[in-house]
């Protein structure tokens, strides 16, 4: 484990279910806004396809229940009623341990970067306000940046050309399976970090190079990382 962060230059964290506890809300919007459009969505769902953008996730659960894909239309009306009743939830905390990772990343010299399938404006705003100093605008890929999402390599790969980077400098904590393969496949370093439901395995089956339950863990093991 003390080889990890060696000779490193920059931190590529995932945001929900990373720097948020953020999935439950998540969670409860897809399944209602699922339900409303004649579609079926699990929370187990919700957290197998986390990382994806909203537009695929919509194409993807309309394939496996209706056998076609959804209209532009479609997809459209089904996020922005999933993005409403995400706003109206109470606002998830943040995730315990993750302000002591940023500030003991940027302590030893290493890039920040937030590498997200959000296009939740609300909570792209607050990240910039809650990790002030270490995060800006700039310094992020959002759903909004990238036209293929989470599995594919392409937010991560943008994550290292903003930073100036190149995928063996870097490392990345991520929290979802398809985030760990988008991770990988782009060739960087991935720490998992298992804060949701699901079998440490299914991580582990995308070939992340640590698996952590906690940021707090991540927190108290960073200086033995380094």
């Amino acid at each position: 484990m003390s080889f990890l962060l060696r000779n490193k230059n920059a931190i590529l964290f995932d945001m929900d279910g990373v720097l948020y506890d953020s999935m439950p809300n998540h969670s409860k919007a897809w399944s209602l806004a699922m339900e409303k459009f004649g579609m079926h969505m699990s929370s187990h769902d919700v957290y197998l396809n986390e990382g994806a953008t909203g537009h695929d996730t919509v194409v993807r659960i309309s394939l496996r229940d209706r056998g076609y894909e959804a209209t532009e239309t479609e997809i459209n009306d089904i996020y922005g009623y999933k993005a409403a009743l995400f706003r109206s939830m109470p606002e998830a905390r943040i995730m315990p341990g993750a302000p002591d990772v940023f500030r003991k990343a940027a302590a030893a010299g290493l890039k920040i970067m937030i590498v997200t399938g959000s296009g939740q404006k609300n909570l792209i705003e607050r990240v910039q306000k809650d990790f002030e100093g270490f995060i800006t605008r700039d310094r992020m890929v959002t759903a909004f940046e990238v036209t293929r999402g989470k599995p594919y390599p392409d937010p991560y790969l943008k994550g290292l050309e903003i930073a100036g980077v190149s995928a063996s400098d870097a490392v990345v904590v991520e929290n979802a399976p398809l985030g760990i393969r988008a991770a990988v496949s782009a060739g960087i370093d991935t720490i998992a970090v298992n804060t949701g439901p699901l079998d440490d395995d299914i991580l582990l089956a995308e070939h992340p190079v640590l698996l952590m339950h906690s940021m707090q863990e991540l927190a108290d093991s960073f200086e033995k990382l380094i």
